[in-house]
């Protein structure tokens, strides 16, 4: 008690110091007390209020614009990430990631963050210092997997293509050839370029050649076939926030029996805590028991669980084909304005993220400007090698409709009038 005191009686008197407030604000915040002391940072003018988000109708790379349901979702009670009911919640979310990866491997499950987090995951898991990766480096995706196994002491093969350009599979079987690396990387849709890479028979390849084959479906998982189990793929990483039309915040992954051995028997402990799949997948259940590793993203995957409801409800061939049928349609009208697409090769065309040639003598960013303040729209412009060269109009999930591809013609219609050329 007599502790209690003196220290009580050490901020009165410390408060009435010459040394006035910032005194006794110093002695306060040192034992952990309120005190007799004022706060000396003042409250913020920004999070203060009422929270005001413009809306926006989200047409470029991704995020796309989540459905009703899935926002609903996210305001529900929030449980306890080690309560059985929130791990029903989880295995809910891994029957969803099997019917959409299409495949019946055990380990699957939602990576706390980006589709980033994702591709750090695979990187950290399948590559130990000192092997090998090729990587199909045909946009920014290919570029950041290059940097990020560099940082994680692999050997990376740069296999670089031009901005448009997808990997044959004699491209692949030479390198495969040369290189005998552990992980092929290719992503399958790029959607800094535009492009969409063939998967089919890639992964028997791969397995002639001894490797494991990761791909990246950030933008593109929902929207374009995918057959994990039939292609032969070994892991997959994407993101919640683009076909699957979550917010962002969640990186769904797979990986099949030889990615998951490969896991088991490394000679070297992953070089990261929390992307380590030995531990995330026990959190998932992976091993038949649940153990903490981090606080699971309880709203996150509320969210998520609808999302993948959704993409149950309407059937992968079903949403495969919506997503056809309105790119379809935004090329029929991009035509009629003149516009041609930037991916040569009708076949390599990724449909979920569209890439648009910018017309010599336009100015790209003030269509953008012009979509965006006329229209709440976003349309993009080019990212790595595609800057200045293309628009980027991306139809993904929940806004993969007619009538948004009908806004995004009318906001080209109207930039492309402003500028003389219609």
């Amino acid at each position: 008690m007599g502790r209690i005191t003196s220290c009580s009686k050490l901020i009165r008197q410390l408060t009435h110091t010459s040394r006035g407030f910032a005194s006794s604000s110093a002695a306060a915040q040192s034992l952990g007390r309120p005190g007799e002391v004022v706060t000396n940072v003042t409250a913020p003018e920004g999070p203060s209020g009422v929270l005001h988000v413009p809306p926006r109708l989200l047409m470029g790379p991704g995020p796309a614009n989540s459905h009703p349901r899935v926002l609903a979702a996210q305001t529900l009670p929030l449980l306890g990430h080690m309560h059985p009911p929130f791990f029903k919640i989880m295995d809910e979310i891994q029957q969803g990631l099997r019917y959409v990866f299409q495949t019946n491997s055990k380990h699957v499950l939602m990576v706390s963050g980006t589709g980033h987090a994702g591709m750090e995951a695979c990187i950290a898991n399948l590559l130990e210092p000192g092997e090998t990766i090729v990587v199909g480096n045909n946009g920014i995706w290919g570029s950041r997997v290059c940097d990020l196994a560099e940082r994680y002491q692999a050997k990376v093969v740069n296999l670089q293509k031009e901005p448009g350009q997808t990997y044959s599979k004699d491209d692949l079987s030479k390198a495969l050839e040369e290189h005998k690396p552990a992980v092929l990387f290719l992503t399958q849709g790029e959607s800094s370029t535009g492009t969409h890479q063939n998967l089919a028979g890639v992964g028997e390849l791969c397995r002639k050649h001894g490797t494991l084959l990761l791909v990246d479906t950030v933008c593109s998982l929902g929207g374009v076939p995918l057959f994990s189990d039939a292609w032969e793929v070994d892991a997959i990483y994407s993101g919640s926030q683009k076909c699957l039309a979550a917010p962002p915040g969640g990186a769904p992954l797979f990986f099949g029996e030889r990615a998951f051995e490969k896991l088991q028997s490394r000679k070297s402990k992953v070089a990261s805590y929390y992307f380590d799949l030995n531990l995330v997948g026990d959190y998932w259940g992976w091993y038949d028991k649940r153990f903490y590793h981090h606080t699971g993203m309880t709203s996150t995957w509320y969210g998520m669980r609808e999302a993948l409801a959704l993409v149950a409800n309407e059937g992968l061939d079903n949403m495969w084909a919506r997503h056809q049928a309105v790119a379809d349609h935004l090329w029929a009208g991009l035509r009629e304005l003149n516009l041609e697409p930037f991916v040569e090769k009708p076949e390599d065309r990724l449909i979920t993220v569209n890439t648009i040639k910018i017309p010599e003598g336009v100015d790209p960013v003030a269509l953008v400007t012009n979509a965006m303040e006329k229209y709440n729209l976003e349309i993009s412009g080019g990212l790595g090698g595609t800057v200045g060269k293309v628009w980027r109009v991306g139809l993904m999930g929940y806004n993969a409709k007619m009538e948004n591809v009908e806004m995004v013609l009318a906001a080209f219609r109207d930039g492309l009038k402003k500028q003389g050329r219609l």
